[in-house]
């Protein structure tokens, strides 16, 4: 690539999950072509919805038209029948014929030449970008830097700590983020109390609640971002902001409950009430705490999230809390073999289903 403009480029892959060695492609494309059109072929088999790659897509390259479909057809690259069924989705993609088809891999020669287009190979051998996919899903952690901000915050698994006035929440989250090398978010609703109008001794609104919830999860949407492990501590979280509301305004809003389960972290601790109450001059009193841990239990134990009550001292709890995340995280970071790895047989199988399920 001299200085010629390569007119339309495609760049096309499943981006399982999308990572640096595939910016990497998709700039080069950029910088060569007069227009990139970046193909997201996923499988139904896999684990990472089409939509969201392709939203990872667009936020780290605004530049590219980026397309997303099923690709369920057999990856074998000596089938011509596969090929014919590969090229039909291909082409059906396009908005116009492609000039430059831009990949790392071999396959993109042939691909090139169905298409009528120039080939360019990026980064043969992967000697610049020395990454895959496979080696991202076999160990998200271990290759955490070569995840854009939106990959990462997708990624990235919620721990809410929660609980009564005065259990130790706060000290709790800190805590156990330091034990995970990780971040953690503190309660906004804290800091509404002091800045709101008529400070602590001025009636609650309800519509004070949605502020706080709003600003809670915007102060999550941010350190997601920034994470330096798949993991984020918060101190509380939508579901204890609508138990504050029943306390502080005199009943329950359905809205803040209907929130707190569209937005369900991965694991609540709850802090246990065993130890002395402190007041700091913001709390109501220990002759509410128990009964608001008994309401924080009771609420837990009916909805789905998994949750568990930590006592002792703070090592104590920091142990116990990560020792029931560790499995969770586990679990959540494990991904769906995509299609290609899989037998051929498997994967005419599962393409069978896949229609199958289309049609009915």
């Amino acid at each position: 690539m001299s200085g010629q403009r390569l007119g339309h480029g495609l760049v096309l892959g499943k981006f399982y999950p999308f990572h640096s060695g595939h910016s990497h492609l998709i700039r080069s494309a950029q910088r060569a072509s007069d227009r990139v059109t970046v193909q997201v072929l996923g499988a139904s088999v896999e684990s990472i919805p089409l939509d969201v790659r392709a939203a990872w897509i667009r936020e780290s390259h605004p530049g590219t038209t980026v397309v997303a479909a099923m690709d369920d057809a057999p990856v074998d690259f000596d089938s011509e029948s596969a090929w014919d069924e590969h090229m039909a989705l291909i082409a059906s993609l396009l908005d116009s014929p492609v000039d430059t088809v831009f990949s790392c891999d071999a396959y993109g020669g042939e691909l090139a030449r169905r298409l009528g287009a120039r080939w360019v190979r990026i980064d043969e051998g992967r000697r610049i970008n020395p990454v895959s996919g496979t080696a991202i899903r076999g160990d998200v952690a271990g290759h955490w830097h070569e995840l854009a901000p939106a990959v990462r915050a997708w990624l990235t698994s919620r721990v809410v700590v929660l609980g009564a006035e005065s259990t130790g929440s706060t000290t709790l989250a800190a805590a156990l983020a330091a034990h995970l090398g990780t971040l953690w978010v503190p309660e906004y609703g804290r800091e509404h109390s002091v800045t709101r109008e008529g400070g602590l001794t001025a009636p609650w609104r309800s519509d004070e609640f949605d502020v706080i919830v709003d600003r809670q999860i915007d102060l999550e949407r941010r350190a997601l971002r920034e994470v330096p492990v798949p993991v984020l501590v918060c101190d509380t979280d939508v579901l204890a902001t609508a138990l504050w509301h029943e306390r502080y305004v005199g009943h329950p809003a359905r809205r803040l409950f209907d929130a707190a389960a569209a937005h369900r972290p991965l694991l609540y601790v709850l802090t246990g009430d065993e130890i002395p109450f402190e007041q700091d001059g913001m709390r109501d009193g220990e002759h509410i705490r128990h009964d608001m841990q008994q309401r924080f239990r009771a609420v837990l134990a009916a909805q789905d999230v998994p949750w568990l009550e930590v006592r002792g001292d703070v090592p104590a709890r920091v142990e116990a809390a990560a020792s029931a995340l560790a499995p969770l995280l586990a679990e959540r970071l494990r991904f769906a073999v995509p299609l290609e790895a899989r037998p051929l047989d498997e994967q005419r199988a599962l393409q069978s289903d896949a229609r199958t399920r289309s049609l009915g």
